[in-house]
């Protein structure tokens, strides 16, 4: 089985993704060999949500002491 993550890329006036060699060396596979293939889309962390799922992560570890010192 090979997971890997590609780009959709232009192919003549066709769109698709390519398979590297290595990757289908790995399973034996061929020009001209049939594969079953799933896809699922990848969805991108905005800099956005990544900043706000740091600021939950930073909050639920120091946000009582940063509450103990704001009442000092």
């Amino acid at each position: 089985m090979i997971e890997t993550e590609q780009k959709i890329i232009q192919i003549g006036s066709s769109e698709g993704i390519t398979l590297s060699k290595k990757d289908l060396a790995r399973i034996g596979a061929k020009r001209g060999d049939t594969l079953k293939v799933r896809v699922e889309l990848v969805k991108k962390h905005s800099s956005h949500d990544k900043l706000l799922t740091e600021y939950a992560s930073f909050v639920n570890k120091y946000g009582t002491t940063l509450k103990n010192l704001a009442d000092k």
